[in-house]
């Protein structure tokens, strides 16, 4: 995000839930599946085709170190088989030895085939996660320079939390799938067509056998499988209630502990638990069925084919080393079906997280940056604003035909009762937002005719709400101009009453800030703010309640420094307070967005209207106090 983007912007922390552990070791996240799971799977191929031939090299060596691996059973089972002939020998009395060279031959080769499969499956990992760090690094740069590029209003009708779990829930799917699941895939595959031919070269009565298993024990996977899903769906709605309130209580514990809420917060909590504990122990235990029945059906197999092995030996049809290898193959059949039947829905998890993401980048973005933009060599900061029409949505105008003229260094004030529409004309000035009709011009020229950055760095701004990020005091007042040095910074905090307080912390100006800042009082994070509008040094500057959060005594202190900050500068000050504003060259009074009134103090209060209304309601509550 751009750095004079970020000023104005507050983060807000979202608290993340871990996806939960699912039959066959697969991740649930609640069941989400993709609208359109076929369209979205070819957009991520064809997203993937920047990493064809990495892919490709997966594939093979994926494959590669597979086969190696089915090989080696059928190859121990002729070792096996030369033992026992040779032992048998021997214990039958014939002039029969053990062939050790033909045996350590097998031993040397297994050996060699188990060292290249464990090196092909080595290069295959570490290409697959290069890739998937590349997809997940491209698409988090993709989404956070789409967040750069989106209109202000896209973000005032969606949850901050949910726009945050594209960049990191979602791509973490994308990325664990990519990582995991896909060179799980090509394995299990190859597993089960390679492990299949081997088990019929063998014998094929036994491995009909064997697949006459498989059924009885996908059919009872199946059936657990159902019953837990709801259930870790259950778990992943609890888990997202029991987490916002935890995160709700510590948020406001002060305020919690003042009305004497700790009771109704735990009783909540243990409620919520109590309810979590119910549906974890029961998706618990049933994704812990899997491996038990597994095994239970898997040793009811192996004595079948252990049966019948052992009656086709007799018969001599096959030889003893068969058995041995085939019932390893019977062992290595089970666990890739299973696998695969765990990732088509992971597959789905998957499409649903790409989906999202692609959804995300298809947003309509903001108005076009001009092609040819007006750079100024020097900004006298006049202002004008021309029949100004604008509204949230088009169909609810807000601002109707808002017309003024301010001079350059002239010390504006917006004024007017809540939901005038005085915020919003300053969030135009920096075109937050595109008005509807009209213009609004600076030293003459239209406010599209300059790029966003260009015409934001002609502006500094102090709001309300002040915005203070984890780092030092010092770090926090230089972000108004990166390249400040300490004695500039010191400076800019001098003149905003900064420095009189500073001393007084720990370690000074080095003091780090929490992230909440709390460790600081609001109206010290409020003269901080001040110090950075101050060292940012701009031509136009917008002051939003800038003193609301400060004593009177610090008050009158701000407002020497910002009388001085504000000379020879144009100054766009909105104020509830009207006392702080007598002194305004220019007063607009707004009411439902339009100017009812404009003038200097002395003016507004001679006409008897609106601002007068205002001011003299205020003076004679200041009376009462």
């Amino acid at each position: 995000m751009s750095e004079r983007n970020m000023r104005t912007n507050q983060v807000r922390p979202m608290g993340r839930q871990g996806g939960q552990m699912g039959p066959g070791g697969g991740m649930m996240h609640g069941g989400e599946k993709a609208r359109n799971f076929k369209g979205t799977m070819k957009k991520l191929i064809k997203h993937l085709n920047a990493y064809k031939l990495s892919i490709i090299i997966v594939i093979v060596f994926a494959a590669a170190s597979s086969i190696f691996t089915i090989v080696g059973p059928k190859m121990l089972g002729q070792a096996t088989t030369k033992l026992f002939e040779g032992t048998l020998g021997k214990i039958g009395g014939m002039d029969a030895s053990i062939d050790f060279e033909y045996i350590g031959g097998i031993i040397i080769t297994l050996l060699g085939l188990y060292i290249l499969s464990s090196l092909f499956g080595y290069i295959q990992g570490w290409v697959m996660s290069n890739v998937s760090m590349k997809v997940s690094y491209g698409f988090r740069r993709d989404i956070s320079e789409k967040i750069n590029r989106m209109p202000l209003r896209y973000f005032d009708s969606t949850n901050h939390g949910e726009v945050l779990s594209r960049i990191t829930n979602d791509v973490d799917t994308l990325s664990q799938t990519l990582n995991q699941s896909m060179t799980q895939i090509i394995t299990s595959v190859t597993t089960v067509i390679g492990v299949l031919i081997m088990m019929f070269s063998i014998s094929w009565s036994m491995t009909l056998v064997a697949l006459f298993i498989l059924p009885i024990s996908m059919l009872l996977i199946m059936f657990v499988a159902k019953r837990s899903q709801k259930y870790f769906k259950e778990q992943q709605v609890y888990l997202g209630h029991l987490n916002g309130h935890v995160e709700e209580m510590y948020g406001g514990h002060v305020v919690m502990k003042a009305f004497n809420g700790e009771k109704k917060s735990v009783e909540k909590f243990e409620g919520l638990n109590e309810k979590l504990y119910g549906v974890a122990w029961k998706s618990q235990f049933l994704s812990g069925m899997m491996m038990p029945i597994m095994s239970f059906v898997g040793n009811i197999g192996y004595v079948a084919v252990s049966v019948l092995g052992g009656w086709l030996a007799i018969k001599r049809t096959i030889e003893v080393g068969d058995i041995q290898a085939f019932i390893q193959y019977v062992r290595s059949f089970t666990q890739p079906i299973a696998q695969l039947a765990n990732i088509s829905n992971v597959l789905q998890q998957t499409a649903a997280s790409a989906e999202r993401v692609f959804e995300f980048l298809a947003e309509e973005e903001e108005t076009p940056e001009t092609e040819h933009p007006v750079k100024l060599e020097h900004v006298h900061g006049s202002v004008e604003f021309q029949n100004v029409h604008f509204g949230y949505k088009e169909d609810k105008i807000i601002i109707n035909d808002f017309s003024a003229h301010v001079k350059p260094g002239q010390k504006v004030a917006i004024v007017g009762p809540t939901g005038a529409g005085k915020t919003t004309m300053v969030k135009l000035l920096m075109r937050f937002y595109d008005i509807n009709q009209g213009a609004i011009l600076i030293d003459g020229h239209d406010i599209r005719e300059f790029s966003r950055w260009d015409l934001r760095a002609m502006f500094g701004m102090v709001l309300q709400d002040t915005w203070l990020y984890n780092d030092s005091i010092m770090e926090n007042i230089r972000y108004g101009r990166l390249d400040a040095a300490d004695e500039e910074v010191k400076a800019a905090a001098k003149a905003a009453h900064v420095d009189s307080f500073v001393h007084t912390l720990p370690d000074g100006y080095n003091m780090v800030l929490n992230e909440e800042a709390s460790n600081v009082s609001q109206g010290q994070k409020q003269l901080i703010t001040i110090a950075r509008a101050i060292l940012a040094d701009p031509r136009i500057l917008i002051l939003d309640e800038a003193t609301s959060s400060v004593d009177t005594r610090t008050e009158i202190q701000i407002q020497k420094a910002m009388n001085n900050l504000m000379r020879n500068r144009t100054s766009f000050i909105i104020a509830h307070r009207l006392s702080t504003i007598r002194d305004a060259d220019l007063i607009l009074v707004m009411d439902h967005g339009d100017i009812v009134e404009q003038g200097n103090h002395q003016e507004l209060l001679a006409k008897g209207g609106l601002y007068a209304e205002l001011y003299n309601s205020q003076f004679e509550i200041a009376q009462a106090i």
